[in-house]
């Protein structure tokens, strides 16, 4: 029997409110220091800096982690870390559930394709250099895992959830001794890079004048209509919203276990990617709601479109908060110079790649998809949602829809990557043979307007 007073009933309260409380100081702090929001440091991230510096001085004073404490139900780091793989996928089912500004035209549909096939390519540019590198300090570094390098992809385009799977396989079947830790190791590196790389071109388009405050547009706000749920209900609009995104989450639960049980093997991949399949089930819904409508059985838009932006924003803020809280930086001991340099090059390649890919292929918002792409493949699809959010605050671009919906491609082309991670520690230089041949074929496909088109006018000369 519990008892109300209790520390494992009230824990995972203090938890939430600690991580809430957060975010109300980083916010408090970003608006009173003038340098804070000069930097345009996304509040989130601010707020999880905040809970690393107090969880640090406390380990220093009591000698144990702070989120390890009875407080916070003694076991708060894993905590953290559901909170992050849950408020992830939240977050993306409830940006799917917006109403969408227009039918999806050829040319939308092909902006999509785009934004998957560039994660795809980024995943491979992020092995070939990582498993480059780890080739490399394995045959300089006595004992080195050869194959590591193969974590990049993982830890900075896919997060911490697949970067530690992996890294449990290589540890556990193949030998690498910490190999858990230095996926970790890894994902949070790539958070880092992306609030690094991120504010500093922020920082540039804020010098040449490219970031202008928004106002709330009057699509977005709360005004009533005749469709619309009235706000004086027996249940709340937002409540209506919420309820949306949690059934559409608990319908994607049962189809990954569905999975789970199809594909034994594939179990961890499959709850891997519980974002991807929330995006589905939503997406579904949407689709059979809109024909209810057609139908004329809803008489109302259930859907809001203001309200569901309104609800991702907060599951991607507290996701934010909550990942980077959970970093543990005791994992950097070990291999930390390799790690570092892994980390650096990650970045640079991921901000040069990503930056080509904008500029070429969607001239008419590169900085949007440029933030969003970025923020996504070297931290979480949530932080390059952040990054986007202080140049395009009400989402007039359709950088957003891109990273929602270009899942669905990059999951098609992305499969064998998957395959290939397992294979590397057999065959690491194959393996990076085969990346290499990958990454070409996947750019061809990019870019093939551009290199069709050219040989076109090649030809007729």
């Amino acid at each position: 029997m519990e008892n109300f007073w209790d520390y494992n009933v009230w824990g995972t309260v203090n938890l939430f409110a600690v991580l809430l409380l957060s975010l109300l100081a980083a916010s408090m702090l970003r608006h009173a220091i003038p340098l804070l929001k000069r930097s345009l440091i996304p509040t989130s991230v601010l707020g999880g800096a905040i809970l690393i510096a107090v969880a640090g001085v406390y380990k220093l004073i009591a000698h144990e982690g702070m989120f390890e404490t009875a407080f916070f139900g003694g076991n708060g780091t894993a905590t953290l870390e559901l909170i992050t793989y849950h408020c992830l996928a939240l977050g993306f089912i409830a940006s799917a559930f917006k109403p969408s500004k227009g039918k999806l035209t050829k040319k939308r549909t092909g902006e999509i394709f785009n934004t998957g096939i560039t994660t795809v390519s980024t995943y491979l540019l992020q092995g070939i250099f990582g498993l480059a590198i780890s080739i490399i300090a394995a045959l300089i570094v006595k004992d080195f895992f050869s194959a590591a390098g193969i974590l990049l992809p993982f830890g900075y385009g896919q997060g911490t959830g697949q970067a530690m799977n992996y890294g449990n396989i290589f540890e556990t079947d193949y030998g690498f001794t910490g190999g858990k830790s230095f996926g970790l190791t890894i994902a949070a590196l790539g958070f880092l890079s992306a609030s690094i790389g991120g504010v500093i071109h922020l920082n540039i388009l804020k010098k040449r004048g490219k970031i202008k405050a928004e106002e709330p547009s009057a699509e977005d706000g709360d005004a009533q209509t005749d469709r619309k749920l009235p706000m004086k209900e027996s249940v709340d609009r937002l409540t209506v919203q919420i309820a949306l995104v949690v059934t559409a989450y608990l319908l994607a639960y049962l189809l990954m276990y569905l999975l789970g049980l199809l594909l034994p093997g594939m179990k961890s991949v499959v709850f891997g990617f519980n974002f991807l399949l929330g995006v589905l089930t939503a997406t579904l819904m949407k689709l059979f709601m809109n024909w209810l409508r057609k139908k004329n059985v809803l008489k109302r838009d259930y859907t809001d479109a203001f309200l569901m932006t309104r609800t991702s924003n907060f599951f991607f803020d507290l996701m934010i908060v909550a990942g980077i809280a959970a970093i543990r930086f005791s994992v950097l001991e070990r291999y930390w110079g390799i790690i570092l340099i892994m980390g650096a090059v990650g970045l640079i390649i991921t901000y040069i790649y990503n930056r080509i890919v904008a500029k070429t292929l969607f001239p008419e918002y590169p900085e949007e998809q440029f933030l969003v792409m970025y923020g996504m493949l070297t931290g979480t699809a949530s932080t390059g949602v952040i990054l986007l959010r202080e140049l395009d605050g009400n989402f007039r671009t359709p950088a957003a829809d891109n990273l929602v919906y270009q899942n669905f491609p990059a999951i098609v082309f992305g499969f064998p990557m998957m395959l290939l991670a397992t294979f590397a520690p057999k065959q690491p230089v194959l393996t990076l043979i085969i990346l290499v041949g990958f990454f070409a074929v996947m750019n061809v496909i990019l870019f093939r307007s551009r290199i069709f088109r050219r040989r076109a006018k090649n030809e007729t000369k």
